[in-house]
């Protein structure tokens, strides 16, 4: 699959807003039930509401900045290479500065899923039920 210039623009247009804690304008390109990790927890999250919750509740934490690199296809999804620095909220210190790839599914043109690997090769975010 050739990842379109409308869906890199969509994917770019999402970190930008995470980035500024835009959730509104972040989740706008998520589908209505988008399957997303905690990685807080090592669990998921289902649904905008739900992901809502948890950005918000990760704000209080850290305070992230994620980068994309590049952007890649692979089969049926789309892998984009992030630079992510966390920083604790409290002190302002770094707690990873680290390059991760973000594997997204898209639906109808929004975020469906998005699962993280390392740079290993490994999925590091919680499994995605197969219910």
């Amino acid at each position: 699959m050739n990842i379109l210039p409308e869906t890199e623009a969509l994917l770019r247009r999402s970190y930008d807003a995470f980035n500024q804690r835009d959730i509104d304008t972040a989740l706008a390109t998520m589908d209505p039930n988008v399957n997303w990790p905690n990685m807080i927890e090592g669990t998921r999250v289902i649904g905008n509401d739900n992901l809502r919750a948890y950005c918000l509740t990760q704000f209080d934490v850290i305070d992230p900045h994620v980068e994309p690199v590049a952007f890649s296809d692979e089969d049926e999804s789309i892998a984009v290479e992030v630079h992510q620095v966390l920083r604790d909220k409290r002190t302002g210190a770094v707690v990873a500065d680290q390059t991760v790839f973000h594997i997204y599914e898209l639906h109808q043109g929004l975020v469906a899923a998005m699962d993280v690997r390392d740079t290993e090769g490994t999925v590091t975010s919680a499994p995605r039920s197969k219910a």
